[in-house]
């Protein structure tokens, strides 16, 4: 019934082909395996992109409390090139606290002073482990060579399985014709961070953020057939579209006295929408529902002020009216509609909606077995500040 969004702290991607270069405030963030004409040494680039701890921790201990939560890895794809064959990436936490830098792709000369291919926070700093490695924890130690350079960095990170009897890491395979969209459940991974800020495990992970990368099969492949580029906007986009850690939990509450409502003829009005929030604002939105077609009754009282449950199948989502795309999208278990002896209710955290925007709240609901969306123009905006 709650879905809240964070927007990364940093992100960056790593090449191979160029050993020191910082991307850290390029609009795209890229995975890829490209195999160039004028070399048969591949070409491979990685991401990285973290969240702020301190904003993972608030959400856990003050929002979601004991209730048990789901998180999600949401990147929006730019463009996505050289998907013939089914391909897998893979995301694992970070092993290293990286430095962000202000580098682009494209820079002349480059710029080096954030995390690279072969460099952790700048050119010249600690270099990417290739061996010797903490418990679970791993990296790229090829000595294969691409432009004379060693290709045997490209970050650190934690392994993945058996830590604490979690996987802590997640996967999502794309085939030619499927969504290019990333969304990976990183619940485990989540844990394992909230974990180690709140006790004292041993060999803890600590939050450096996420490395995603092509899974082991698709990497530093030479097959000229094996070339997938997937290219997804960066924090520093200036779309609509930066990445986010969307966090669920239920917090669906039904307890009214209130009737349920047993007609498919119904109106469904949105209460307590003022129409203009604050980015950092949350809103508990209610419902007025009633038949479209009372039945007569000798009563001093009007029948349309009498209000009406939904039934505990009863989902809200929210669009972007400009895009009219899903920003929440119906969800079975994290935006049922609760209910009181007043009204129908659900809250919507603001934050993490894009500012300055519109956005239009659906309604669906299921009565005597017919599925009903209510799209009755229902509208508000975000605002900054």
């Amino acid at each position: 019934m709650a879905v809240y969004k964070l927007f990364p702290k940093k992100d960056t991607t790593l090449y191979s082909a160029y050993p020191a270069l910082n991307t850290g405030i390029d609009a795209i963030l890229e995975i890829s395996n490209t195999v160039p004409s004028i070399s048969p040494s591949p070409r491979v680039a990685r991401s990285l992109i973290q969240f702020n701890q301190e904003e993972i921790e608030d959400i856990i201990d003050n929002k979601i409390g004991d209730s048990d939560f789901s998180s999600s890895l949401k990147l929006y794809a730019a463009k996505i090139q050289g998907i013939n064959l089914d391909t897998t990436l893979e995301i694992y936490p970070a092993s290293e606290n990286w430095g962000n830098g202000t580098g682009e792709y494209e820079d002349s000369p480059q710029t080096t002073n954030g995390s690279s291919w072969k460099y952790i926070e700048y050119s010249g700093s600690d270099i990417w482990k290739t061996g010797g490695y903490t418990p679970y924890v791993t990296g790229s130690y090829s000595g294969s060579i691409s432009n004379g350079q060693n290709m045997g960095v490209g970050g650190n990170w934690f392994s993945g399985s058996g830590y604490m009897d979690r996987e802590v890491y997640a996967t999502q395979s794309f085939g030619l014709r499927s969504i290019k969209d990333l969304n990976m459940d990183v619940t485990n991974i989540i844990h394992a961070w909230y974990t180690a800020s709140k006790a004292t495990p041993i060999n803890p992970i600590n939050n450096n953020g996420f490395l995603i990368k092509l899974s082991g099969s698709s990497e530093f492949a030479t097959n000229k057939a094996i070339q997938p580029i997937f290219n997804y906007y960066s924090v520093d986009t200036n779309t609509i579209y930066p990445p986010a850690l969307e966090i669920k939990w239920d917090d669906f509450s039904y307890n009214t006295t209130l009737d349920e409502i047993a007609t498919t003829d119904l109106f469904v009005g949105l209460d307590s929408n003022p129409g203009e929030f604050r980015l950092d604002s949350i809103n508990k939105f209610r419902l007025n529902v009633r038949p479209e077609f009372p039945v007569r009754k000798f009563q001093t009282t009007s029948i349309y002020t009498q209000n009406y449950a939904l039934p505990t199948s009863s989902y809200y989502a929210i669009k972007d009216l400009d895009t009219n795309e899903f920003v929440i999208d119906f969800d079975d278990i994290f935006t049922k509609i609760s209910c009181d002896n007043n009204s129908n209710y659900f809250d919507i955290y603001m934050n993490g909606l894009e500012p300055e925007r519109y956005y239009k709240i659906l309604i669906k609901t299921t009565i005597n077995g017919s599925t009903i969306i209510k799209d009755e123009d229902y509208y508000f905006k975000v605002v900054n500040g």
